[in-house]
């Protein structure tokens, strides 16, 4: 399992590649929006690798918290 600096450059890697690079955003309140549906997507909608193919969402739901 990856550390937490591990996460933290795949995270930032995944948002590059799959939002940033992907679009041509006006202003800085469009890449705001973009950014926000992308983490959006990826904490609720998308299946991690390391969660056993589970959102985050579902982990923590699942959590004692």
């Amino acid at each position: 399992m990856l550390g937490l600096r591990g996460f933290i450059e795949r995270l930032w890697r995944s948002v590059k590649y799959e939002e940033v690079y992907t679009k041509d955003y006006a202003d800085g309140w469009e890449a705001q929006q973009g950014l926000d549906a992308y983490f959006r997507l990826y904490n609720t909608e998308r299946p991690h690798q390391a969660l056993d193919y589970r959102t985050p969402e579902e982990v923590y739901q699942k959590s004692d918290r």
